[in-house]
């Protein structure tokens, strides 16, 4: 969709702000752009819609060359989103959030009507915030409305210039979230800048991490964590990318452990003496169907003696996530609940739970393999898990 054949930019002062930069963005891909303030980050993403113009190379959208599209109409099918929003003051919401459709020739009803429902996409009712004006939203609500704004004409590109930095962490971390959702949906070609590695990690289809001009490393956020190509990658990503790729890890079904299990009906004297002779000391609770009901203790079996069943004992499991949840996600749950592992679950079936051993070494794994260029599964090591 995106692609960029040695395009290079220099200033009149004979400063290089990007040098010989070739790469290519699939279609409904998010790259992010990593780097230090004046690396070239910003010049790469603004040369796009030709807010900057190259001084080499060619850049591509869509197959055609930009520098033989004007560059009005470029813009317009251009979505863009600022640090700063830039919002019109004395426009309305709703007027602002339409204004792209409205100069690309939308009636104006069939304008107000897509910037509603871009609002209400983004998590603002157009019939409580449409009326309002810039200045009654919080931060955080502008920069909905700036992303709204830059959907609202269906763009196929959208280029986001640190969209989130001039918010709190926390509200932040909520916007990021509700766009990643948004982009699950919308699956726009979408460039990102950032100097956040933690955000470009958590942001990115892959990552484009700059040095000064140039790209020293353009590849999957675990791919950069886990085998940083240069000194200047590693020293980039920081000393701690080890816990950092846990945010970019997932939980596959390999990497659970299957603990004894006692099913819902069994008889509490039954399912003691089975434990027993396992010498587990807990089991995991499930019914018929394998959903998960969840956890009780060998010895609350032992002490029901000859009455009641498993379900009469079980108590409510916890700490559990979703199969494909980052790993960073099940180690915060087993610390909140302070327990020592987490159950898994495919929708509410049971998959097995995942232990500090197995979460360690399936980081281990994700690591050797992109190192290796090969699957998770395909990677051999001695586990502590197993020793």
């Amino acid at each position: 969709m995106i692609r960029f054949e040695q395009v290079g930019k220099v200033y009149a002062d004979g400063t290089t702000a990007v040098d010989g930069l070739s790469f290519e963005v699939a279609e409904g891909e998010l790259v992010t752009l990593v780097g230090p303030s004046g690396c070239g980050k910003t010049t790469t993403m603004m040369m796009v819609n030709r807010l900057i113009e190259p001084t080499s190379g060619r850049i591509m959208v869509d197959g055609e060359d930009i520098a033989k599209v004007d560059p009005v109409k470029l813009r317009r099918n251009i979505g863009y989103v600022i640090q700063q929003v830039g919002l019109f003051p004395h426009r309305t919401i709703l007027d602002n959030t339409a204004t792209v459709p409205s100069l690309v020739g939308w009636k104006k009803a069939k304008a107000r009507a897509r910037a509603a429902e871009l609002l209400d996409l983004v998590g603002l009712d157009p019939k409580v915030y449409g009326a309002r004006y810039p200045a009654q939203l919080s931060g955080g609500q502008r920069q909905r409305v700036g992303v709204a704004r830059a959907l609202a004409a269906d763009p196929p590109v959208l280029l986001m210039d640190e969209p989130f930095g001039a918010v709190d962490p926390v509200v932040r971390e909520h916007l990021q979230n509700e766009f990643l959702s948004l982009q699950a949906t919308v699956r726009k070609t979408v460039l990102l800048v950032t100097h956040d590695i933690e955000e470009a990690v958590r942001m990115g289809d892959r990552i484009a991490v700059y040095g000064q001009g140039r790209i020293e490393q353009f590849d999957t956020p675990a791919a950069v964590l886990g085998t940083p190509a240069t000194p200047y990658v590693a020293q980039f990503v920081g000393a701690d990318r080890g816990l950092k790729r846990l945010s970019v890890t997932t939980i596959e079904p390999d990497d659970l452990e299957q603990p004894s299990v006692a099913r819902l009906d069994e008889p509490a004297p039954d399912a003691a003496a089975r434990l027993r002779a396992e010498g587990a000391r807990w089991a995991v609770v499930l019914g018929t169907d394998g959903d998960l009901h969840g956890w009780v203790a060998a010895d609350a079996l032992a002490l029901a003696g000859q009455e009641g069943t498993v379900g009469d004992l079980a108590r409510r499991m916890e700490a559990w996530v979703p199969v494909g949840t980052p790993l960073k996600q099940a180690f915060s749950e087993m610390l909140q609940h302070d327990a020592g592992w987490v159950a898994v679950l495919d929708g509410t079936h049971f998959l097995g739970v995942l232990t500090p051993a197995k979460l360690h070494e399936a980081l281990r794994r994700s690591v050797d393999a992109d190192a290796q260029g090969v699957a998770r599964d395909e990677v051999e090591f001695d586990s502590v898990a197993d020793a």
